[in-house]
């Protein structure tokens, strides 16, 4: 005889399989009150059920990095658009040859920005290698926004450093979907950028911004934001390409126009070097060598 646990997950495995059965058939999924509502797409998609898939878009990643123990990350955020040396080397070459200025003089871009992609991927190792013969309290996983670029290069330094890390995406009309060294239970897709970046802050013991659009600009801004309100912890900040980063904004003029004061400087640093940034993390916490 079957256990009361076992009937209950019979009936849940029955539920989906109805529904995977009318989606097969080509069958319009339309409403209907004899389907489980937690096995009913038409419901849970409406606007009065948001509230529910909030909960469950905040639940499933976190539960899921408790089962992996990942408990402490570093977050790094930078532009999607970057690339390796090795790829910007090849598009130069093409553009060269095709003779498009247009193509050539995104190709040099590629070429003067494809050390932050090596140095991203660097500091990935440096996490990884760090972490590889700790405890699962004292470990540090990097977490990124799981895409390509700055993104990729990052989740790459941990996968070539034989280290697991975190991509946290988001379901965009114009995405290039979830890098390839993203550990693949670690790989969560996201609806809602506000939950999101909730869990980019939840385990979040540093922030690395590389150099990126306004998508980088968004994330940064809000971290900054949240650690000068004390609504997160203190973390460190660290703007990696400090030329970079200080051609961007004159953080000097928000403080000569009393827009923040100055002791605000002091929520973030500046890095230009993978073993630099990691370093300042490390003295943070006082980590040992």
């Amino acid at each position: 005889m079957d256990s009361p646990h076992n009937l209950h997950d019979r009936r849940l495995a029955d539920a989906w399989a109805t529904l995977k059965s009318h989606s097969d058939s080509g069958l319009p999924l339309g409403a209907d009150a004899t389907r489980l509502a937690f096995a009913d797409p038409e419901f849970l998609l409406r606007r009065e059920t948001r509230g529910i898939r909030f909960q469950l878009e905040l639940l499933k990643p976190d539960l899921e990095q408790q089962q992996r123990g990942i408990e402490n990350t570093i977050v790094v955020f930078g532009s999607a658009r970057f690339r390796s040396q090795e790829e910007a080397d090849a598009l130069l070459k093409a553009a060269q040859a095709d003779g498009d200025d247009a193509a050539l003089a995104r190709a040099r871009s590629l070429v003067r920005n494809a050390r932050y992609y090596e140095h991203a991927r660097a500091f990935g190792s440096c996490v990884a290698r760090y972490s590889a013969d700790k405890d699962s309290i004292d470990k540090l996983f990097i977490c990124t926004g799981g895409g390509p670029g700055i993104m990729e290069a990052a989740n790459r330094g941990a996968f070539e450093a034989q280290g697991v890390s975190v991509g946290l995406s988001i379901a965009l009309p114009m995405e290039q979907g979830t890098n390839p060294y993203v550990t693949p239970d670690l790989s969560f897709r996201f609806h809602y950028f506000a939950l999101r970046k909730m869990h980019f802050m939840l385990r979040a013991k540093a922030l690395v911004a590389f150099p990126g659009g306004f998508g980088t600009l968004d994330e940064l801004f809000e971290v900054i934001t949240l650690v000068q309100t004390r609504k997160a912890k203190q973390v460190p900040i660290i703007l990696f390409g400090s030329d970079y980063w200080k051609r961007l904004f004159n953080v000097e003029l928000l403080v000569e126009e009393g827009a923040i004061s100055r002791e605000d400087l002091n929520l973030f640093q500046y890095a230009d070097d993978p073993e630099q940034a990691w370093g300042l993390i490390r003295d943070f916490y006082q980590l040992p060598a």
